[in-house]
Formats: structure tokens, sequence, C-alpha cells
């Protein structure tokens, strides 16, 4: 599905799942707002060939009055990007980078929990074996280490400012007996007020550089290859700074699209639910 008419000059290009895990990539236009004349085209797959193909069948004078476009951190996006859209300036997401900063939490998280079912499981084992009854750690706030690192996964997603009493108690045992945890936590909020409180390319790239740095000085693998992926797309990402352009309105798109799918109980006609969205956003 192809539509040059609704092309505009801030556009966004994402990519979704209809039915089966078959994935679309979907260009749309920022400036409709997920109204009519929002789609611009939805093409099956991701291979970026596939996808250059058919964005390039779109005049190269429309084409080129794309000032702005807005992606993730897909390689097969930059390349449609930049084949496709040669003179838009690519704003890569803030939220897809500090997503990974969350992820490399989690990870952290995740693996300090392995290791507190192991224990449990061995102390509860080892006693079973002598018959004699089992004492489990458990906190001032009544958890164990495995329920305390079960239950801080949303806490570490949240600014401190916005933690309930309990998450902040919660908050408080869990870094002083994770110390990594604590560190990793911070790492990833210090990547978010670089966005937060920054509107000029120069402070952020200084700011992001100190950023950096923490990283290495932390020496968390998992945050190496974050620091590393962020150097690697700089440029692009240093671009939301000018304008401060998301793709929210793409995950916006996607989301109206996973409505229908929810109220058709899945989509069991690709051609119709094509039909559907040509009909309300083309």
């Amino acid at each position: 599905m192809l539509y040059p008419e609704n092309i505009g000059e801030q556009i966004s290009i994402d990519e979704t799942a209809f039915t089966n895990g078959d994935l679309y990539t979907i260009v749309t236009n920022k400036s409709a707002k997920g109204k009519k004349g929002a789609l611009i085209a939805i093409v099956k797959g991701t291979k970026s060939n596939d996808v250059i193909k058919i964005l390039n069948k779109i005049p190269e004078k429309v084409r080129f009055s794309v000032k702005e476009i807005t992606l993730d951190l897909a390689g097969s996006m930059n390349l449609i990007a930049k084949k496709s859209f040669p003179y838009a300036s690519k704003v890569i997401d803030r939220f897809h980078v500090q997503k990974l900063a969350f992820d490399g939490v989690q990870e952290i998280r995740i693996r300090h929990r392995w290791e507190a079912i192991d224990n449990e499981n061995k102390i509860i084992q080892q006693a079973r074996k002598e018959k004699t009854s089992y004492n489990l750690k458990i906190f001032d706030n009544g958890e164990t280490p495995k329920q305390l690192l079960a239950r801080s996964r949303y806490l570490l997603f949240k600014d401190e400012t916005k933690w309930t009493d309990n998450q902040k108690e919660r908050a408080k045992i869990l870094f002083k007996n994770y110390p990594d945890i604590k560190l990793s936590y911070e790492l990833s909020q210090k990547l978010s007020w670089v966005y937060q409180n920054t509107d000029n390319k120069t402070y952020a790239l200084s700011r992001l550089a100190k950023w950096h740095e923490e990283v290495r000085q932390a020496n968390f693998k998992t945050f190496n290859t974050i620091s590393k992926t962020i150097e690697l797309n700089y440029r692009d990402i240093l671009n939301y700074f000018d304008n401060r352009s998301t793709n929210a309105s793409a995950e916006s798109f996607n989301a109206k699209i996973k409505g229908f799918r929810t109220q058709l109980r899945g989509v069991r006609k690709v051609d119709f639910f094509m039909f559907r969205l040509q009909k309300l956003f083309a």
C-alpha cells in the first residue's frame, strides 16, 4: 500500500505485526496526528531492499521534500531512511535509547534473582536431606531475596521521585544489598536526565561524553555495549535535540492497529484488514 500524496516534511517509520508474527514496515505522516492522511506506506516485511524498492516508486521530488524522519535503532530502518529519503535528517527515537539502559538494569536484577532462586533451592534441598528445618534470609520489609528482586522490577523503571513509600523502602534495602543494581540504576537515570534537561546539541554531546566515562568506570558489560551503540549512532541520536522529535506518532499508530486487531479477535483476512486501514488512515 502506497500513498505518496500523504507525505509531509516530518515522517516516521516503524514496524508492527498484523498476525502470526508477520512484520510489516509502516511509514506515517506526523502532521496527520494518526487521522486521515496519516498512512504513507505499508510494506510486508522489514527487509531494507524490499521496502526501499516500494518507497522509491514515490517520485524523487516528493521523497526529497521530507526534512525529518524518526526511527528506532534497527539498522534496516536506518538504511531505508538513508536510501529513500536522502535529504531528511534521521532522528533516532529517545525512548528506544533509554529502553536499552532500562533493559541493562533489568538484566543485572534478573541475574541476581536467578542466583537468589538457586541459593534458596540449595538451602531447602540441604534441609530436606538432613531432615531439619530451614531458615531463609528475611529483610526488614518481610521479603526474602528472591521476593525483593522480583518485586523491584517496576521501581527500577521509575524516577525515585515517583516511588511510593513501599517502593522507597524496598529500593533502600535493594541498593544496600546489591550495590551494582544501584549503580546501574543511577546510570540509566543519568541518561534520561540528559534527554530531559538538555535542549542544545553541544551540551548534549558533552553530557553524553561524561556519561560514557561513568559507564567505562562502572565496567558493566551490558552498559559498555549500550555505550558503544550510542557512540556508533551519536549523530542521529543528537538530531533529537533539534526539534525534540520522537517516534511516538508511529508507536501510537501501531497501538491503533493492535486495537483493531483485538476488536476483530485476530486478523483472519489480511486483505480486508488492510482495506480498513486504508479507508480510515489513507
